[in-house]
């Protein structure tokens, strides 16, 4: 089992990879983890990909999640002269765009979710 999520975490890792290679060769302005994304997005849909073959290592990945953030936060904390004074405007900015990602995110997840739903009571 171990082996399998390992596998597919270097599945997304290429997927990342590629993006980050697709990127410096074209010279895109777009990061090279978004065009990972869309293109790991993209193998999904078409189904060349399927998804067993990255869904375990997904959910590791998701279950550990907020250990990535910790070199970010540390890495903020390094920067602390650019929000001194400006600190209490981050605060409302930070607050308005968390709630904006949680309902767009809830939003998001129930639509997909009622619209597997039907899906497979139609099939029934």
């Amino acid at each position: 089992m171990v082996a399998i999520v390992i596998i597919q975490v270097l599945v997304l890792y290429s997927m990342y990879l590629a993006g980050t290679w697709i990127q410096n060769a074209l010279d895109l302005m777009i990061p090279g983890s978004i065009i990972g994304m869309v293109l790991l997005f993209c193998l999904l849909v078409t189904k060349i990909l399927p998804l067993r073959w990255i869904q375990e290592g997904s959910r590791y990945l998701l279950a550990h999640l907020t250990l990535f953030f910790i070199p970010v936060t540390v890495g903020v904390m390094e920067f602390s002269h650019v929000f001194k004074g400006k600190g209490l405007l981050l605060i409302p900015a930070v607050l308005v765009s968390t709630i904006l990602v949680m309902l767009i995110s809830g939003k998001l997840l129930d639509f997909f979710m009622s619209k597997r739903l039907r899906k497979r009571s139609n099939e029934t």
